[in-house]
């Protein structure tokens, strides 16, 4: 889990802020959960998965735990609430909602909304032998370093959108879900300075 501190900044943070939208036409609505937690030696990180070669989408990348929005889900965080559980086993009620990011999209058709979580205590993964390869515990630290990220440029609605792409290990996370990390270390990474976890 985060510190007290530092996710009480992260929320106060976006809800000073109204998230862009983008057009959702001809596009499926998908909620996805940037989940923030510590590792066991005590530093900040966000919670990824590498996606298995079984699943129909993005095959063997790196994404946040998320997926299509159902009928049954009430809201789009009720879907990456679901989805973080079926992928990897952490209980809705483990997770402490803090916000919302800007919207994104994707190649499949897919228009993502991203919903920021903290970890509440230390929980057991159990991914999903079907859709998930590996859980990947991130640091923050890591994801701030400049010599691990490489410049990328998109285009989304008809706007240029530059960001970050970042390598862990021997994977390139890119595409959405770098982009959404760089949105959320854009709007957050002093929360993380300020506040070490102990």
């Amino acid at each position: 889990m985060a510190d007290t501190a530092t996710a009480e900044m992260i929320r106060n943070i976006l809800t000073d802020r109204e998230p862009r939208e983008l057009s959702g036409e001809g596009k499926r609505a998908a909620g996805v959960l940037v989940l923030c937690s510590s590792n066991t030696e005590g530093q900040h990180t966000l919670i990824l998965t590498k996606r298995t070669s079984r699943v129909e989408h993005h095959k063997g990348e790196v994404s946040f735990p998320g997926g299509a929005r159902d009928a049954e889900d009430t809201d789009i965080t009720a879907t990456a609430l679901r989805e973080t559980y079926e992928e990897i086993g952490i209980p809705s009620a483990e997770v402490e909602i803090l916000g919302s990011l800007d919207q994104d999209s994707t190649r499949t058709g897919y228009l993502i909304f991203p919903v920021v979580g903290n970890l509440k205590r230390k929980v057991d993964f159990r991914p999903s032998p079907y859709e998930v390869d590996e859980i990947l515990e991130i640091p923050i630290s890591h994801l701030l370093d400049p010599r691990y990220t490489q410049y990328e440029e998109s285009v989304m609605d008809g706007s240029l959108v530059s960001y970050n792409s970042y390598w862990y290990d021997t994977d390139l996370i890119w595409g959405a879900t770098a982009r959404i990390i760089t949105g959320f270390l854009n709007l957050t990474a002093h929360c993380f300075a300020e506040n070490e976890v102990r």
